[in-house]
Formats: structure tokens, sequence, C-alpha cells
């Protein structure tokens, strides 16, 4: 099993390190989206006292020019506070920010895709939209090979791995341990975990949070996550499909409502915005992954719990259909519908606007509105 050289130093001795006091002086680490739409980047700066709110924190800047997000000649880029969270690794009184990326001119980059999301919540505020994310990953060892895996072969086909118990089935839970516990302490709304059906496959939970919240505490608990698989020297990966053949690939299962669907009768709501999904499949593809749905061709094949990329389904209960409608829901009459099409690796940013434009703001064709 590949590890990394750093996960071979001593914790003890670190340890003794971050237990020395600091002083009134705070470290604030913050974290960016790089011009990869997918890779994470940090790093940290002393502040005299602790911030209580996002105005406390200063703006910064990076060299763009080694994050995939400017040349060289002009590589100044702008980091803007956006959300702040209690920082897991360091503890009290530090913080994690996470920050929007703003070009030479103040203008967002093409991978900040924050700034029109925050944009379309704030339209449809008075409507109360809640989402929950399922984040599917995969833990592999730095040589890319699954973690616990044998390894020149395969461990047995799926079946009894599925929140499963035992160290034939369960390959890698100290991990998922630790980041539950990390995202709790930092204030990420985490609500679950489990094994998936994939060997090293796992799957937590985020939510409900309502608008913008959603990719912040998306993002941050992602971070968190690269983070732990840091310190236990291995990696983990989003990618929707990084096993080809007869294994399951990773998704972002992405729940929605709005205060209408939550309240009696709410079904009605729920089958006219599935209604509207059905007509925009392309464009919620296109959203739904970094490189505008060829990831999710990989995934999407209408085998493994997935629907077919090309074509729009709806059912109760269906995990083979693009949008389900949860059993209970069914019978309750109000409640949320879960898209299953955004893969492992989107940005909830974009995945939670397109929900909004399509469902809330009625928008059709194959291209945003510009508001």
């Amino acid at each position: 099993m590949a590890t990394s050289a750093s996960a071979s130093l001593s914790k003890a001795v670190k340890q003794q390190y971050m237990e020395l006091p600091q002083g009134d002086k705070v470290q604030a680490m913050y974290i960016w989206i790089d011009g990869t739409g997918e890779g994470l980047r940090c790093k940290t700066r002393t502040l005299d006292s602790e911030p209580k709110s996002i105005e406390d924190l200063p703006e910064w800047n990076f060299d763009g020019s080694s994050t995939y997000q400017s040349e060289g000649s002009n590589s100044d880029m702008y980091l803007i506070p956006s959300a702040m969270f209690r920082d897991p690794f360091r503890k009290d009184p530090n913080k994690l920010v996470l920050c929007e990326v703003l070009k030479y001119n103040r203008k967002p980059t093409e991978t900040n895709l924050r700034l029109t999301c925050k944009k379309v919540m704030d339209m449809v505020a008075d409507q109360h939209p809640w989402f929950g994310m399922e984040q599917e990953y995969t833990i592999l060892g730095t040589d890319g090979h699954p973690f616990g895996w044998p390894s020149n072969g395969f461990p047995g086909p799926q079946g009894p791995y599925y929140c499963g118990v035992g160290a034939d089935k369960a390959y890698g839970r100290d991990i998922v341990e630790a980041h539950y516990k990390a995202c709790l302490y930092a204030g990420v709304q985490i609500c679950g975990t489990n094994a998936e059906v994939m060997p090293a496959q796992w799957e937590f939970q985020v939510g409900p949070c309502e608008g913008i919240d959603m990719g912040d505490h998306l993002w941050v608990a992602r971070f968190i996550l690269h983070r732990v698989c840091e310190d236990f020297g291995v990696v983990a990966s989003f990618d929707p499909k990084p096993i080809p053949g007869n294994w399951n690939g990773a998704g972002c299962h992405t729940n929605f409502s709005t205060k209408e669907m939550r309240e009696d009768g709410g079904l009605k709501a729920i089958e006219d915005s599935i209604e509207k999904l059905g007509k925009r499949h392309s464009y919620h593809i296109r959203a739904y992954d970094p490189k505008g749905g060829l990831d999710n061709a990989r995934r999407l094949t209408g085998r493994h719990e997935t629907s077919n990329i090309n074509e729009f389904s709806a059912g109760v209960a269906n995990r083979g259909a693009s949008i389900r409608i949860p059993r209970n829901v069914g019978q309750e009459k109000r409640g949320y519908f879960e898209d299953r099409r955004p893969s492992a690796n989107c940005d909830p940013y974009s995945v939670t606007e397109a929900l909004i434009r399509t469902c809330l703001l009625n928008e059709e064709g194959d291209e945003p509105v510009d508001y």
C-alpha cells in the first residue's frame, strides 16, 4: 500500500509544538478553488485577534500563475473571505476561511462560480430553498490504487461492502471517523456517513443547508477530507468513475426542496419542478460536472444505480432514474426530491444554481439567463 512520506513523520513530535500557547494571535487559513474547478489551495496568515465575523477578515492575494488562474506577467489574484469555520487541525481560536477569487480587475475568475450562485440564491430567498448533498469519494494510495485492494488484482465482487462492518468489508474507516469529527468541530453541517457499494468508496452527507450555505459547507467538508487524508498518507478522489468495469461510480446526489414543497400538498410543486427539469436535461448535465458532462459520461451509463446520461427519467424510489422521489414523500404528498445526476467532482455552486434557475426562476433553453 503506497502512502506518502509525510505520513511516516512522527505525529507525537508534531503534537508537542501544536500544544504551545500562541498568545492573542490567531492563525487564519485561507482556502480557495483553483483554476481546475476541482482542486483546493490554502495558505495561512496571522491575525492580531480572533475574528468574530467575515467582516473582520482582511482581503489577501496570491500568485495565480501557479494555480492555473493567470499568466505570470499579471498574476496577482484577490482572495475575498466568504465563509468562516473553526479550524479542527489547529483548534480554537484559529479559523478556516473559504474565499472567492477575483482577478486583477476585480472580476471573478472562471472557476469562481460562487458569485453568480449567491446572486441567484438571493433572488429566491423568500422561497427558502434547502439542499442536502451526498458526497461520494474513493480512498486511494499515493500510487492511485484503491486503498486496501490487492496490489495485483481485485477484491471480491460488490455486495458485502455497502454499509459494511468488519476488516474484510470496510476499507479505511479511521479516515471517515476522523473526517466526521473534524467537520462537526468546524461547524460544517455534516449529517451522516456510510460505506459505499465499491470497497474503499465512502459517502458523507451535508445538509440541510439553505441557499449559498450548501456550496460553502460542501467545499469546506471536501477541504477537511483532503487534509485528514494527508495526515494518513492517502488520497481522497472525487473521480466519478475511478475504476472502470463492473464497479460503482461516485456521484453527489443532490436533495432539493422549497418551503412550498415541504408544506401540505407540496408534491404538486415537486412534480412541477421535475417537469421543468425534464425539458432542460442537457443544460443540467453540462452544469453537473466540471468538464461539461464528459466526466459524468463515464458514470451515467444506466448501470450501477445510474440513469443514462442521454435520457431524463423520474420515479418514486427508483435509483436508476435521473430524479428520485423518496417513497415517504410520495406517501405524505410533501417533502423533497433527489437529483441523482451530479458527479462526485461537481461544483456545488453550479449544481444548486442550476436547480434554482430551472425550478424557481422558470428558465428554459440551453443557456442560463444573465440577470
